[in-house]
C-alpha cells in the first residue's frame, strides 16, 4: 500500500531534478540565527526576572530544537524537486505532508526569479511561477543560479507557445 501512496508523487515518465544542498545550508543559517536572537532574548529574561534555575531547561530546550530544525531542514529540502514534461511542470515537497503540483505551461502567466543576499552568496536563487488562477503559484527555491536562468527562460518560453494557441 506504501508504494501505491508513493506513486502518487511520482513524476510521469520522467525522474525529480532536486534542488541544491545549498538551500539546506540557507535555510539552516537562518533558523541558526532565528534561535540566537530568541536564545538571547530568554537569557535575558532570565537575567531580568532572576530565574537561574531555569537556565538549563532553557538551554536543553534551545539545543533540541535546533538540532530538529538541523536534521527536519535536511529532510525537507531532500524532498523538494521538480520534473519538466511535455505540457506541464511538476513540482514535490514537503517532509510531513507530501505536495505534488502540476502547473501547465499555457497557464502560465510570468515567472520570477530572485534571490536574497545569503541566497546570492551560496549561488542559489528561487523561481516562482504565477499562474492564470491567484490560489496557484508555484515554487522552486534553491536552484543553482544557472539552472534558474535557464528554468525561467525555457518555462518563459514554454508559456508564451502555449499561450500563443488560445
Amino acid at each position: 500500500m506504501l508504494a501505491g501512496v508513493e506513486d502518487l508523487f511520482a513524476p510521469p515518465d520522467a525522474t525529480w531534478q532536486r534542488v541544491s544542498p545549498r538551500l539546506a545550508t540557507a535555510r539552516r543559517l537562518s533558523a541558526l540565527l532565528t534561535l540566537l536572537v530568541l536564545s538571547g532574548v530568554a537569557v535575558a529574561a532570565l537575567v531580568v526576572f532572576n530565574l537561574d534555575g531555569w537556565a538549563v531547561v532553557v538551554a536543553v530546550v534551545a539545543l533540541a530544537l535546533g538540532a530538529w530544525q538541523w536534521w527536519f531542514i535536511g529532510r525537507v529540502v531532500r524532498r523538494w524537486g521538480y520534473a519538466e514534461q511535455a505540457e506541464e511542470l511538476y513540482i514535490t515537497r514537503g517532509a510531513l505532508v507530501r505536495v505534488l503540483v502540476a502547473v501547465p505551461y499555457g497557464r502560465m502567466q510570468y515567472v520570477d526569479v530572485n534571490a536574497g543576499p545569503l541566497d546570492r552568496a551560496l549561488g542559489i536563487a528561487t523561481v516562482t511561477l504565477h499562474t492564470a488562477s491567484p490560489g496557484t503559484t508555484a515554487v522552486i527555491p534553491g536552484l543553482p543560479a544557472l539552472e534558474a536562468a535557464r528554468l525561467r527562460d525555457r518555462l518563459t518560453e514554454l508559456g508564451e507557445a502555449r499561450a500563443a494557441g488560445l
